[in-house]
């Protein structure tokens, strides 16, 4: 029987393969594209193509594919075969150095948010060597960047790339201040993201329309039980959900992905999967496979994966808690505080630069989450508020405001949490507890950025997080490096950096009204509560000047992506909307109808038996039911005429105001008639699964 350490990485083309299949000298040279940025030679290319050809035939693939990031959010593939004619009839299994490092997919089926015209159909897939190419559906998948004709990126990877090489560049000059002969060639950043999702009955996910077609539920009265006795999270897992579980993780560890920790999340049917830290853009990849993954297993388990950010109303939705951290290539971990961070000035310097990148892009971490799925899911049941701050925690706290103040500090012994149970040890206390409220809160040596959405990609908010670090220690650095007393300005740069953004920290409750009216009253937060509130900031002065001048986003790029933005929200919201219109017509009014009906016949029926039998009950729902019939009628024809009249408006800045000024409203109004007719409608007229069904629908 194998084991997994047996199997793991069997289907990822990863460092131990390319050792045994490549040529020592070949080895090296890809090793030092990976781990330098070097170009790649073509000759090597040749190589390594020819290798990782035979090694995937013999895993049974007979195609491969440029694996990429589109606009779309999702993943996208073009399947080649390896077959070559040989002139006598026959064909012999090629694959060149030229087809792995560059393939040209069709690029204006893709959104490019105005950065080509329609009719400008050719792209280019760029291999990514840092990502190991890893076997799919018996596909060799290599993963690349992709970019049109004239060089501009239409997807999410190669900003990433870019944003990671800025923070190495800005970092290092910053380490090499510290330390003149470090030993460390370049610096990284490292990101694991935990993934929450729901699982449902594959069974009556078929049954609901707009599951299908939007991945949430418009309507759903509130259940007897939901998620009050706290129980679910951390709970025994059900069987079903077991097997799903096992199998997933055998999938993700066959392509070398670190899944490692799994359990029920705090609402019923919710679930967790974290992952180890990898490379920033590998972690994004990975992530991109969890989700596919994960929703494939699902199904052969008669199961449904849902990724919304907020499935079911009333209930915790889900999120993708982006953990970030900065390390050398020697493995040193520039956030780590050591046992007395207030002495540690390479710590402090670095978690100055986060704290300010932080309080000045603040804007900009808010757009990096912000769709109109998230919109449903900020500020509560475990999600973080529109507002952005950061957590610390109380010694870190105290530390730099000692720091603020020149006063010296006294560091605090790791107190004990005594249990109570002599049988048990004493276990020491982290400085720092962990603040669910919080969107970005330090967990000991990193940040958790909480707010981004479960099916959002990770890669813009590591994008921005990368960048905007950069933009701060760049500035740190050029004050720093001509400085004739290092060790003066550096303390006088710290001081001055927490005086300045200090306003950004706080450790209390993100969802207490009064902190919502300080951040924004007093400190002067933002608080965008929704998508186009966020996205009419994308595109200010500072924004633009901070990823140009870092050569993350052109101007030109930025543009398409702010119109990309917009779009993908009206559009969201639209096929909500047309679902919603469509379901009421369809399913729900004849469903209230046919009740109303029937009840009507058995008051009828009772008082023809005898005409002094009461039948105060078929009454009163007859009129309750006829008054939610009328009232649904005319709110489901305001709305329709609403997503006509927004269909003809020109500009998707007014069509996201207008559909998140009115036409949010009135779904949300339509939607509480039908919730009301659900809670009085017999279950077996009511035409599909309703939620106590499909939360508690698995045994």
């Amino acid at each position: 029987m194998s084991t997994v350490s047996d199997y793991f990485g069997c289907l990822s083309f990863n460092d131990t393969t390319m050792r045994e299949r490549l040529p020592k000298e070949t080895y090296k040279s890809l090793k030092k594209t990976i781990d330098e940025g070097r170009t790649l030679d073509i000759n090597v290319a040749n190589i390594v193509a020819n290798a990782m050809k035979d090694w995937a035939i013999e895993k049974g693939c007979t195609h491969f594919t440029h694996w990429f990031q589109p606009l779309t959010g999702v993943t996208a593939e073009k399947h080649d075969s390896f077959i070559s004619p040989n002139g006598d009839g026959k064909v012999i299994m090629e694959f060149s150095g030229k087809e792995l490092v560059r393939g040209e997919p069709d690029a204006s089926s893709f959104p490019s948010g105005g950065l080509r015209a329609t009719f400008e159909a050719r792209g280019y897939t760029a291999w990514d060597p840092t990502s190991y190419a890893f076997i799919k559906d018996k596909t060799l998948c290599i993963p690349t960047a992709f970019c049109s004709y004239g060089g501009e990126a239409l997807d999410k990877k190669t900003p990433l790339l870019r944003s990671m090489e800025a923070i190495n560049t800005q970092a290092m000059r910053i380490l090499r201040l510290f330390d003149p002969h470090t030993t460390a060639a370049c610096i990284r950043t490292s990101v694991g993201a935990e993934q929450e999702y729901f699982i449902i009955p594959k069974e009556m996910y078929e049954k609901r329309r707009d599951l299908i077609f939007t991945g949430r539920t418009l309507f759903g009265a509130k259940p007897p039980k939901g998620q009050e006795l706290e129980n679910h999270y951390f709970g025994t897992i059900k069987p079903q959900i077991a097997a799903f579980m096992k199998e997933l993780d055998e999938e993700l560890w066959k392509l070398g992905i670190l899944a490692k920790t799994e359990h029920n999340e705090a609402a019923p049917a919710q679930h967790e999967l974290a992952p180890i830290f990898s490379q920033a853009n590998i972690a994004t990849d990975h992530n991109q496979l969890i989700m596919e993954i994960m929703q494939k297993v699902a199904k052969r388990h008669d199961l449904i994966c849902l990724l919304h950010e907020k499935p079911f109303k009333g209930v915790t939705g889900s999120g993708k808690h982006n953990n970030w951290s900065i390390a050398t290539n020697t493995g040193v971990n520039l956030l780590r505080p050591g046992e007395t961070p207030s002495e540690n000035a390479q710590f402090l310097l670095f978690l100055c630069a986060v704290i300010k990148a932080v309080d000045e892009y603040q804007d900009l971490l808010r757009i990096s989450a912000a769709t109109a799925g998230n919109d449903h899911r900020l500020g509560a049941a475990e999600a973080p508020p529109a507002v952005i701050s950061i957590f610390l925690g109380d010694e870190l706290t105290e530390i730099i405001d000692a720091l603020e103040a020149d006063k010296h500090y006294d560091p605090k012994k790791k107190s004990q949490l005594k249990l109570g149970v002599d049988v048990l040890p004493n276990i020491p206390k982290d400085n720092t507890d962990r603040n669910r409220t919080s969107p970005f809160a330090f967990t000991g040596n990193k940040f958790e950025f909480r707010m981004v959405g479960a099916s959002n990609s990770i890669a813009q908010c590591n994008t921005v997080l990368n960048t905007a670090v950069a933009e701060a220690l760049r500035q740190f650095a050029d004050i720093l490096e001509p400085a004739e007393d290092f060790e003066t300005e550096l303390n006088s740069l710290i001081r001055d950096t927490i005086k300045k953004h200090k306003r950004i920290i706080f450790n209390g409750n993100g969802y207490d009204d009064k902190w919502i009216r300080e951040a924004v009253e007093t400190r002067g937060l933002n608080n965008f509560a929704t998508t186009p509130d966020a996205l009419e900031h994308y595109l200010d002065e500072k924004n633009i000047k901070l990823f140009a001048s870092h050569g993350v986003y052109t101007e030109p790029e930025m543009r398409s992506r702010h119109e990309i933005m917009l779009e993908s929200y009206v559009k969201t919201l639209r096929i909500e909307a047309n679902t919603m219109i469509d379901m009421i017509y369809k399913q729900i009014l004849p469903a209230i109808s046919a009740y109303a009906k029937d009840v009507s016949d058995t008051g009828i029926a009772k008082k023809a038996l005898c005409a002094e039998i009461n039948v105060d009950y078929e009454v009163e729902t007859v009129k309750k039911l006829t008054s939610l019939t009328s009232a649904i009628s005319k709110s489901v024809k305001e709305l329709e005429n609403q997503v006509a009249a927004a269909t003809d408006m020109d500009g998707v800045e007014s069509l996201a105001r207008i559909y998140r000024d009115f036409i949010v409203t009135k779904m949300e109004e339509v939607r509480s008639y039908c919730d009301e007719a659900e809670f009085l409608t017999a279950a077996e007229h009511w035409p599909y699964p309703v939620y106590s069904e499909l939360l508690f629908g698995i045994i």
